[in-house]
């Protein structure tokens, strides 16, 4: 073989291990971050937790909201978490105790929007006025920056001896306001008339 070729070869074959050499150092060197936007996110878990909890805190460091699971399943693409058994509580000063259940859920990445399924419930506690409040339906979404409990489901709707039915539902939970809407049925005990809360009908 040509000498002078085969000096171009050993060149050559040096060169392109320079190089590749030079691409695994810059890729080890490279931050997480950029080596992760390189990755496309897929809606599958990449943590989860058993006996989940989180609660938001009011300015003078008081529990405004607590999140609770049995077990709680995250996903990278979306950043939000499927919710076994999920209960949220609203707590105000001097205001009855507000927890809303289902038997799963799912909340969003910043814990703003909780969505409760199948055998969902809403129970305010009596107090302040007011009797104890049920509502159940197959779908409740809680919305924690607004104080406010909806739902676009069939619902019942039981506030002491009074009971009724709807279309759909939102109640808020700042003045203690329930909003029923579509077709509404039911009674109202001559007793409840004079509670602090209120109920309301309308359209939708």
């Amino acid at each position: 073989m040509n000498p002078s070729r085969i000096t171009s070869l050993l060149s050559l074959i040096a060169l392109a291990a320079l190089a590749g050499g030079t691409y695994w150092l810059l890729q080890a060197t490279r931050p997480p971050a950029a080596r992760d936007e390189e990755r496309v996110k897929t809606h599958a878990p990449d943590y989860f937790a058993d006996h989940f909890s989180v609660s938001e805190l009011d300015q003078s460091g008081s529990t405004q909201y607590r999140l609770t699971a049995t077990k709680m399943v995250h996903y990278e693409d979306d950043e939000n978490s499927d919710l076994t058994l999920p209960a949220i509580r609203a707590f105000q000063p001097g205001k009855p105790i507000v927890t809303a259940t289902g038997d799963r859920g799912t909340v969003n990445g910043d814990a703003s929007i909780v969505d409760l399924y199948d055998n969902a419930r809403i129970l305010r506690a009596a107090g302040a006025g007011d009797p104890e409040m049920q509502a159940d339906s197959v779908h409740f979404r809680v919305l924690v920056n607004d104080d406010v409990i909806e739902t676009e489901k069939p619902v019942k709707l039981r506030r002491g001896q009074s009971i009724a039915t709807a279309s759909a539902m939102k109640y808020n939970n700042v003045t203690r306001v329930v909003q029923l809407f579509g077709n509404v049925r039911g009674y109202i005990a001559a007793s409840d008339m004079s509670g602090a809360g209120s109920a309301g009908a309308g359209s939708k």
